[in-house]
């Protein structure tokens, strides 16, 4: 097997690929990549911001989860959706809103939308990917309203409307064909909805209700299950039995006691003279 040198040399870093040909050739496989779904949105409007998600949780090809809460609190002004696994983005933004309340305690102020972005991307960027958190945030501070998307290695973006998740295309659409500047309130959450309803429709990974979250300079108004796309409907027959019955359609009676026949044979027979 080469040695990888101990020295960090220009350009790219080839000796993970030295330590997995060697696991391979010891029989341990490759883990495969985690495959995660959901669909998380966010737009700006003229007062504030709309975020989005839905509320499927899967666990591989089973749904673990249909009424799964993703949009998390940060501070009373930011909130934060979480897609990739649930555990990390549940406990990374747990977390960073920790840190937010102790650092608007040291600062005396209301903490900004971007230091919230800059403590997840430090933390994120700090284990390479290995917490599995794909963020959207958004909030409005003293500076305006503001949209951040965070990927699970620590990069960010901040764009007027964003999607992420396994039903990201499928909002994406929705938003390049329907998002226009200054919009209201009323056009922002119909169109968050139509976003995560497209993920919910279109993605496997994503289902069940439709969560909103609208924040705005004076007012932060969480709409948990705001659509309910999804809600089973009534059963075209009813199945009424009498309780502690099952019906069945034909009975079958077997007679389990074997009937058998003791008979004395002469030699054993006790002495009695």
């Amino acid at each position: 097997m080469a040695s990888a040198s101990v020295y960090s040399s220009p350009g790219f870093d080839f000796s993970n690929q030295v330590r997995n040909d060697f696991l391979m050739n010891k029989g341990i496989p490759l883990p495969k990549a985690t495959s995660t779904g959901t669909t998380i949105v966010g737009c700006v409007f003229k007062d504030g911001i709309v975020l989005g998600a839905d509320t499927r949780a899967t666990e591989g090809p089973i749904v673990a989860d249909k009424n799964c809460e993703k949009i998390h609190y940060i501070t009373e002004s930011i909130r934060c959706c979480g897609a990739g696994t649930a555990a990390d983005t549940e406990f990374t933004t747990a977390l960073i809103s920790s840190n937010m309340e102790l650092h608007g305690l040291s600062t005396g102020r209301k903490p900004r939308v971007v230091t919230a972005m800059t403590m997840l991307k430090q933390m994120l960027f700090r284990y390479q990917g290995q917490v599995g958190a794909a963020l959207v945030l958004g909030g409005v501070d003293s500076t305006g309203a503001h949209l951040f998307t965070i990927h699970p290695h620590g990069s960010t973006d901040k764009l007027p409307y964003v999607t992420m998740g396994s039903g990201s295309l499928a909002a994406m659409a929705v938003f390049e064909s329907q998002w226009h500047p200054d919009m209201s309130r009323e056009e922002a959450l119909s169109l968050v909805t139509a976003a995560i309803s497209a993920g919910i429709f279109n993605d496997l990974g994503s289902g069940s209700n439709v969560d909103a979250c609208v924040i705005t300079e004076h007012n932060t108004e969480m709409l948990r299950n705001f659509v309910k796309p999804n809600e089973r409907v009534t059963k075209e027959r009813t199945y009424g039995f009498r309780r502690g019955t099952t019906k069945w359609a034909k009975e079958s009676v077997r007679d389990l006691v074997v009937s058998e026949e003791v008979r004395m044979v002469g030699g054993d027979e006790m002495d009695t003279t």
